[in-house]
């Protein structure tokens, strides 16, 4: 495999746009959120329904959370293994890239799980509306 400067920069755009679409997708829930418990506090606490999609919210929330963690470690970790590859050396640089990869697969799996738990959210709704 031939490691070189330009590798981690490949990196770069991907991280980017993936930072962006997770930053789009934690300001979408956080308005839905806020409507939401807009919702339930008009009903005095009596809209369950509510209750329960801000639950499922926060979690969601919490999660995003862990995927723009990993997403920004992986995008400054690559950062790091340019600057090692200039200062230090080829297989420290190399290790360093390798750790940042990781973490965006870590990034990328709380992407997979977030939206598993958004489709079964979204299912429940639609079965309520064929109540």
């Amino acid at each position: 495999m031939d490691f070189t400067f330009s590798t981690p920069a490949v990196v770069f755009s991907a991280t980017s746009l993936l930072m962006l679409a997770y930053t789009n997708r934690f300001l979408t829930l956080s308005e839905l959120t806020r409507n939401l418990y807009n919702r339930y506090k008009d009903s005095n606490g009596k809209d369950n329904s509510a209750k329960g999609q801000i639950d499922n919210l926060k979690l969601r929330l919490k999660i995003i959370r862990w995927m723009q963690i990993f997403g920004a470690v992986s995008f400054s970790l690559s950062v790091v293994s340019m600057l090692a590859m200039v200062f230090i050396n080829d297989t420290v640089s190399l290790s360093i890239f390798i750790i940042s990869l990781f973490c965006l697969l870590v990034s990328l799996g709380l992407l997979v799980y977030e939206l598993q738990i958004s489709v079964k959210a979204i299912t429940i709704q639609l079965n309520e509306m064929k109540e």
